[in-house]
């Protein structure tokens, strides 16, 4: 975790900052589902905007109630759920009773506000994800990574992240699997994380969250502490989610972002520090994906 301080952001003179502006992402306004692409996803292609290191796909979404994603398949890929507000029902093709029978439409998981569910899809998975709350829309980011190889065993993991823990500055959620690239099948079992306390990933890649307060500050750490294999030449992204309370950042002490807005750091290396100051009118929560 990185400490919360009322110091000065400092500047990184050897990285490369670039915002992508929430009005340039790619949207989708479905009726019930009101979609914004940060890189090419569904009917929105840009070449300029593929992925971002291991990062592949970050949308930031709101679905109306009583409605949502169908049952559908995933394969090959690292798939997490941010929640920022309402609830997310999960039912998918792993889950089994107690007793061994297997699962069926009662058989789910609803995420809220803190929770963090996390999909290997590998070999191939299938889930839905439903908001069956009566009145409220439910607003979270649909993150997918590349994993370092093809044909994992599909699993899932969910946690729930405090909101103290992120108001004492960049909570990092997720991490790479500690056994690496080259994990047995009961290390793959074990899903033993490089930080404890954090969701593991099959990826050189970690996931942090900060909820920062008015005039406050927050540092990240680039690659944890020795936590990434890559330790040179690293790719961080930062996004402040439209939670439409006011909220603005400026990182690094020069870019300022407002909600929607990211931006992509470039030429950073594990041990930089990045600074994030919060200065709009509502509390800033930051999203931070480090990948190699």
């Amino acid at each position: 975790m990185s400490k919360v301080t009322k110091a000065m952001s400092k500047s990184l003179a050897h990285a490369k900052i670039v915002p992508r502006r929430s009005s340039e992402r790619g949207h989708g306004n479905h009726g019930w589902l009101n979609s914004y692409h940060t890189f090419s996803f569904a009917q929105y292609y840009d070449p300029k905007f593929q992925n971002f290191g291991a990062l592949r796909v970050l949308n930031e979404d709101r679905v109306a109630p009583n409605n949502g994603f169908p049952t559908h398949p995933h394969r090959d890929a690292e798939i997490f759920s941010y929640i920022l507000s309402g609830e997310l029902t999960h039912r998918d093709s792993m889950v089994t009773k107690k007793d061994g029978s297997t699962a069926n439409k009662n058989d789910f998981y609803r995420m809220h506000r803190g929770d963090v569910q996390f999909t290997t899809g590998g070999t191939g998975i299938a889930h839905s994800e439903q908001n069956e709350h009566s009145k409220d829309e439910v607003h979270f980011l649909q993150i997918w990574a590349l994993p370092w190889r093809k044909g994992l065993p599909p699993t899932y993991h969910t946690m729930t992240f405090p909101e103290d823990a992120k108001r004492n500055g960049f909570a990092t959620i997720i991490s790479p699997l500690k056994a690496g690239i080259k994990a047995t099948g009961e290390e793959e079992k074990a899903a033993v994380p490089s930080i404890e306390g954090t969701i593991p990933i099959h990826a050189d890649f970690l996931m942090g969250a900060s909820i920062i307060a008015k005039g406050e500050s927050a540092s990240w750490k680039v690659g944890g502490n020795d936590a990434v294999q890559s330790k040179t030449g690293r790719k961080v992204y930062l996004h402040l989610p439209m939670r439409r309370i006011g909220a603005k950042i400026r990182l690094a002490g020069e870019t300022e972002l407002g909600e929607g807005d990211g931006v992509f750091v470039e030429n950073v290396n594990a041990g930089d520090e990045l600074f994030v100051e919060s200065i709009g009118d509502g509390e800033a929560e930051v999203v931070v994906l480090d990948s190699n």
